[in-house]
């Protein structure tokens, strides 16, 4: 199918999900995962009237969307991890960042968005699985790291984010990011990615990241494999 006919698909699902668990399709917003795809596919998904987008790099972005954005009321995510020596960029490009990770990420991000004045909404990464290998916050760390982020540096956090464990149902790991939201009275969670979306929604997701059920499979270099499971 084509990206028109992908995102009419998705859509569908997302508003029959929603509402099968009582839940108002407007509040939950699709992020379609533009990572790796060129501008034109983006334009395409534009033409249908997708006009929020992921992706993982700060560099990638930078050169894909200054003209889309000029033409488009793009809202732009950082769902990557990010870089303490970009954090100046992805303040000046991002409108969210998702991937708020680790204290000195937080105490970056706070200054540069004081020095800025721009304050990109911002979530923070909860590690549900405890993976050795991948980014996050502990869960048994997100209550006073929240609280720093919250009361301590001012940042505009909005809600939680997570990448359950690729061999693992992602039911559990989805439950514990909301037990964590609701702890913290945060109403964002962004959870749920191409494979596990609807279980996401099912479990209150309030933000969706699918990327390659919109675009298709990504232009992956031979040697280079996705690490954190299919957006």
């Amino acid at each position: 199918m084509s990206i028109v006919e992908n995102l009419a698909d998705i859509r569908r699902r997302i508003a029959t999900t929603a509402r099968d668990w009582q839940r108002d399709p407007a509040d939950i917003t699709l992020v379609a995962v533009s990572k790796t795809h060129p501008a034109e596919a983006v334009a395409e998904a534009i033409a249908a009237g997708q006009l929020v987008f992921g992706e993982n790099r700060v560099q990638e972005a930078a050169a894909k969307f200054p003209g889309l954005r000029a033409a488009h009321p793009i809202e732009l995510h950082l769902i990557g991890p990010l870089q303490s020596n970009k954090v100046k960029e992805a303040v000046a490009l991002f409108d969210v960042i998702q991937t708020v990770d680790r204290l000195k990420l937080a105490d970056a991000l706070a200054a540069e968005c004081h020095k800025q004045q721009r304050y990109p909404k911002a979530y923070i990464q909860i590690n549900t699985g405890e993976e050795p290998q991948k980014a996050g916050i502990a869960p048994r760390e997100a209550d006073d790291f929240i609280r720093h982020c919250r009361d301590t540096l001012r940042l505009p956090i909005e809600g939680l984010m997570c990448i359950p464990p690729a061999e693992q149902h992602p039911g559990p790991h989805f439950a514990l990011l909301r037990e964590i939201a609701r702890r913290h009275q945060l109403r964002g969670l962004s959870m749920g990615m191409s494979g596990d979306y609807e279980l996401a929604i099912q479990f209150g997701a309030t933000l969706v990241r699918v990327g390659t059920a919109i675009f298709g499979s990504r232009p992956y270099p031979a040697a280079v494999a996705p690490a954190e499971g299919k957006q």
